[in-house]
């Protein structure tokens, strides 16, 4: 029916009044809208992107994906996790669970490098879940990450996870190596000493010497930059003095600063004494945390041998950060108390770059 000739709406009237749809409507009845949702999908990751792979912590990346529910869904796209930085994963263990499980897997199915080693050395070390962490660890490896192809050198010189027959030199050479291409300071150093011994590969002293000297380039410069972003210098436990001669000495000055997969293994073997097992220990070099996998996989000091270390950068680290000040000759009691089969030879410091 026309309402128009039924109620006989005068034209002016109806040219003068406002349609329905424009008029005013009350802010409690008005519909909220979700913040964002005029930006584009595509714009959304973009920034997204951008903030996980500078983010400082793992809350910083968090608390961005809980501005909204779209922020939320969006987060979790391959484009997003796949540039996650290192510090998005710097979980601490007190804040383990199995939510932060889910989340690593989730930026390891995103392609993410860093979740992949992450989680490789968790599961290989804390969770004893020695096929499923190398496998993960290699997968970063194949991505040319410099701390993946280092820790499963380390694996491969120790022969961790196995027996004692299980250890391959040419193997750890290899990745140590690769490594030291991407200028890793401990495989620069792991590489360097199998030159100057001939261990596993064709003496090459000057060779060795050469790859020291970059070790200790590469440690200054890192430790200038600690500095220059502290603003200041703090004095260590210490008690031998600072040593400012060239090169690693500057490691005195400076705590560690590991990466957040050994800040991870520290704090979760700290928590967890009872789950390192009889027999074993752990690295001696307080910014490693790597644990023995069958007792005396680690090679101890050849002076004092109450220390063991996973490596030659980690014992290097040590020496120059305290222990060089703590050693002291052993006693013969104590020597009779040691396996004399041990795994590896005993770490000489008159070796040390």
């Amino acid at each position: 029916m026309n309402l128009r000739k039924k109620l006989r709406v005068s034209p002016d009237f109806e040219e003068k009044s406002e349609p329905f749809e424009k008029l005013p409507v009350s802010p409690d009845f008005e519909e909220k809208s979700e913040p964002f949702e005029k930006l584009l999908d595509d714009l959304v990751i973009c920034i997204l992107s951008k903030l996980c792979s500078s983010s400082s912590s793992p809350s910083h990346f968090i608390s961005a994906l809980l501005v909204c529910k779209r922020f939320n869904q969006l987060g979790m796209n391959k484009l997003v996790l796949s540039n996650a930085c290192s510090k998005v994963f710097d979980i601490r263990a007190r804040n383990w669970s199995e939510s932060a499980h889910r989340f690593l897997k989730l930026c390891v199915h995103g392609g993410s490098i860093e979740a992949c080693y992450f989680l490789g050395m968790v599961r290989f070390y804390c969770m004893r879940d020695r096929g499923g962490g190398a496998s993960l660890m290699a997968k970063a490896a194949i991505k040319s990450h410099a701390q993946a192809l280092y820790s499963l050198a380390v694996i491969q010189f120790n022969g961790s996870g196995g027996a004692k027959s299980d250890r391959d030199i040419r193997a750890g050479i290899a990745l140590s190596a690769r490594a030291a291409n991407f200028c890793h300071v401990g495989a620069l150093r792991d590489l360097a000493h199998c030159l100057k011994n001939g261990y596993g590969i064709k003496q090459n002293k000057d060779k060795g010497r050469r790859l020291l000297f970059r070790a200790s380039v590469r440690e200054l410069s890192s430790v200038l930059r600690r500095v220059g972003s502290h603003g200041k210098i703090q004095k260590r436990h210490t008690t031998g003095g600072f040593g400012l001669g060239f090169g690693s000495d500057f490691l005195s000055l400076l705590e560690p600063n590991p990466d957040p997969a050994s800040r991870f293994l520290v704090e979760w073997f700290k928590l967890n004494e009872g789950e390192l097992g009889p027999g074993l220990k752990l690295c001696s070099y307080s910014g490693c945390g790597r644990p023995e996998t069958r007792p005396y996989e680690f090679r101890r000091c050849s002076v004092c041998g109450v220390v063991n270390y996973c490596s030659r950068g980690c014992q290097t680290l040590d020496w120059k950060a305290g222990h060089k000040v703590e050693c002291s000759p052993v006693g013969a009691d104590q020597w009779g108390d040691m396996d004399p089969n041990l795994d590896g030879p005993d770490i000489d410091h008159n070796e040390v770059g």
